[in-house]
């Protein structure tokens, strides 16, 4: 029994916002949009905050407690606190039609989602379990391969 119950508690530890670290991501931005320009002041406060399930502070946030403090802090808008209920808001756009503030979300496992915020590019801003709040590219093949859909709220 005690078996059992270590597993679940681990799976559910682990199951959150799974992540790989991307490599070399610049932390300048590459246009003077003033989106970017607020995500990136946004970032700055966050980089490197640990990650943790539930969490939404300097202390430890979660991937959608990170997409939901920035929509707050910089665009001033509520979303909802989890990556299913943020599946769910405003309306699918394509890769190639992506924009600074648009929601990007991931299925990293059968039952495992994560999301992020674009940020210019092909680059997001997120937290994850084993990187914390960073900027990650989509050229990245782990992201890559596990891309789920952009959503545009703004």
């Amino acid at each position: 029994m005690k078996k059992i119950v270590f597993l679940v508690v681990t799976f559910l530890l682990f199951s959150g916002c799974s992540v790989k670290k991307d490599a070399d991501i610049s932390y300048k931005p590459q246009t003077k949009n003033s989106v970017t320009q607020a995500l990136y002041k946004e970032f700055k406060k966050w980089r490197d905050t640990p990650y943790k399930y539930g969490g939404n502070s300097l202390r430890g946030i979660d991937c959608s407690g990170f997409t939901q403090v920035v929509y707050k802090n910089v665009f001033y808008k509520k979303i909802p606190r989890t990556t299913r209920e943020q599946a769910k808001i405003g309306h699918k756009v394509t890769q190639k039609s992506v924009r600074a503030g648009d929601i990007i979300l991931f299925k990293t496992g059968r039952d495992v989602r994560h999301s992020g915020v674009m940020i210019e590019g092909d680059r997001f801003i997120h937290s994850g379990t084993s990187t914390g709040v960073i900027i990650s590219s989509l050229k990245n093949p782990y992201w890559k391969s596990h891309f789920w859909q952009i959503r545009r709220v703004l």
